[in-house]
This record gives structure tokens, sequence and C-alpha cells, in this order.
């Protein structure tokens, strides 16, 4: 479907300092090099490169601009033992951004070739994946409409292109409970729309809820379904579990949830364990009377930021409900620890979810 594309590369003249990994936090410091390459209706993919981290021009009238032709991923790259790099189910991430792009009338690109060239790039620059404890690189690979057009249709052209920047631990004052609001004002996404795909516009337009619950003391938004403000659906930009009568359950991904990598090895980890997992709708009258009857076992957030996020707290129409006494649970931190394990190589990995980069 794809012809084999020739990547060329240009190394950095000079490298950047390296900041201290006590001082990484989440985003503020990039590596050396970056990927890009083009694609136009005439030429496919083409122009593919490895190059040094460097801003680029865009013109003001650019499909992404005006029409929010943008598509992206998050993984991460881990610093193993013996200094082995790995990355977490890359194929899996770029499938699921294949999907986004034909929702948004965007090229599909060769997942093999994308796959070398992200491990080219990760190995290029491996002094930058940090080697402390939960520290990683995580990788940004990011699509966008070029077009110097005004008028609404799909792009002519279009770049992608992969950036990556060094990130500390997520819990770096320990693996603490978060408090969740759960948001009636406002959805995040309507079946049929662009809810299971990683698209900009779905992150910008939830930015206003999570402000509003920082104001209320919260950390994150837990949201409804569109239609009937019932059915659990996210949190956040995460999916949610809850642990009830010993059974694992997760709302479906039933066209406005994205399908979580995350989330799908935390079933697949489960279910190895032996714990039943259910992928159903659960309202959340269920979920607050769970709480109340002390059936609601534990409750977390899945991700590629957090991974795990254990939730020890929902605030409801001002009502706030408990779980598990506002502490983390035994599951949370057997997942948690788990799957830190396999990305850092610790363990075996039975699924196969783990590639080798250099």
């Amino acid at each position: 479907m794809w012809k084999d594309l020739d990547i060329s590369l240009e190394k950095a003249v000079s490298m950047k300092d390296m900041p201290a990994e006590e001082n990484l936090g989440f985003g503020r410091y990039f590596t050396d090099h970056m990927f890009l390459m083009e694609w136009n209706r005439d030429r496919g993919w083409n122009n593919a490169k490895i190059s040094p981290y460097t801003s680029f021009s865009m013109d003001p009238a650019s499909t992404v601009l005006h029409y929010g032709q943008a598509i992206f991923e998050g993984l991460k790259a881990y610093r193993g033992k013996d200094d082995q790099i790995y990355l977490f189910r890359p194929e899996d991430n770029f499938k699921r951004m294949n999907k986004a792009a034909v929702r948004m009338s965007m090229p599909r690109f060769p997942v093999d070739q994308m796959l070398k060239a992200l491990k080219g790039l990760v190995y290029l620059d491996r002094r930058w994946v940090p080697s402390a404890q939960g520290a990683s690189l995580y990788l940004r690979p990011t699509m966008i409409g070029v077009d110097p057009f005004l008028g609404l249709r799909p792009a002519d052209n279009y770049l992608f292109y992969i950036i990556m920047r060094p990130v500390g631990a997520y819990y770096a004052e320990g693996f603490s409970p978060t408090r969740i609001c759960v948001c009636t004002d406002y959805v995040r996404a309507v079946r049929g729309g662009v809810g299971d795909v990683k698209t900009a516009g779905n992150y910008a337009a939830s930015m206003l809820a999570s402000e509003q619950a920082v104001e209320r003391g919260c950390t994150q938004v837990l949201w409804l379904d569109a239609c009937e403000r019932r059915y659990v659906e996210e949190v956040g930009t995460s999916n949610i579990f809850f642990f009830i009568n010993d059974k694992l359950i997760t709302p479906p991904l039933s066209g406005s949830i994205l399908g979580g990598i995350t989330r799908d090895s935390v079933i697949k980890l489960a279910q190895s364990w032996g714990i039943e997992v259910e992928e159903r709708p659960v309202a959340i009258d269920e979920v607050l009377e769970a709480s109340q009857s002390a059936t609601l076992q534990e409750s977390f957030a899945t991700g590629t930021a957090a991974v795990i996020s254990p939730v020890g707290e929902l605030l409801y129409q001002d009502v706030s409900y408990q779980i598990n006494k506002g502490q983390t649970g035994p599951l949370a931190v057997r997942l948690y620890e788990e799957l830190q394990a396999i990305q850092y190589g610790r363990k075996k990995d039975p699924f196969g979810w783990r590639v080798k980069v250099g």
C-alpha cells in the first residue's frame, strides 16, 4: 500500500545541556532531534527525515489552525537494567493513530516504517532517557493539516512529526489517591463524534471543566455520557475502573470513549490473575451506592502519564463520597507495580508488549 520510505539523517552540530533528573517535571525540556515527514496527494508520504529539534513555519491559513485537523499520540521510552531502552506497545499507539486519521479525513501511514523511524529517533537521543526511578522519555507523534486554504475540506498537504521530552516520576511524592469532581454541566463526547480518537479539539474542550474542578478542590473531572448524564465515561483524559464486589468494572468502548493502551493492558493483566472483568455501562448512581455500602473496594484511572491513578473521593452535586476510606487499594498498587516492572524490563513480559530499542 505504501512504498518504502527513505529516511535521511541530519545530526545536531551541538547538543543541548542535559537537565538534572530531579528537576525534569513534565514537558519543560525537549531532546536534540525530531522526526518529520510530509504528505501530499500527488506524492504520498515523502521527505522523511530525522533532524535537529527546531521550530517550523506555518501559513496563517493552515488547515489545522482553522478546522482542527490535528491528531496525536503519547507513549514512553524506558531505561531498564544494563541501560537497555524499551518502548511499551508502540505498534498499538500507531494503529490507534491511523484510526484517528481515518476519522479526521487524514492520510494513514505505514505502521511498520513509523515504528522503525521511532526506534531510530529514540536510539539517536538515548542519552535523554532518564535513569531515575519512575522517570521516562515521553514521545509525541503528531499529524496536522498544513494547507494554506480557507474552506472546509480535507487538506491536500500534511505534516507528521515526532518530538520527545524527558519526564520525571509522576508520583514523586508518593502514590496518593485523588479527589475527582463528577461533571454535570459539560460533556466530553457523544457517540458518533470524535471522543474515541485522540484529536486536539477534545482536549481544548475539556479545559474549562478541569479548571472548575480544581477550583472546587479536585484533581480531575469524571465525565458522564452526553445523552442522559447518567453513565460514567472517562476521568480527565484517562479511562476509569471500579472494583466492586471483587469484580473489576470499566465502561465499554461504545464510540465516545478513547480506547486506552493502558486500559487494555490492565484488563489483560487482571484477567491473567483470575480477576473477573466486566466492560459494561456503569451508572453514577451505582458507583455512589457502592461507595455508601462499602462494596466499592477501590477505583483508579489508567493512562500513559500516570499509568495507574487511584481515586479516593468523588464529589457529586456538592456531596463527597469516599472510596476505600480515601486510601489507595491493593489492586491499584499491584497493577501499577506489575506494569512498571514490565515497562522497565524488571520482569518477564508474557504478553509481548515490550519492544527493545537498539
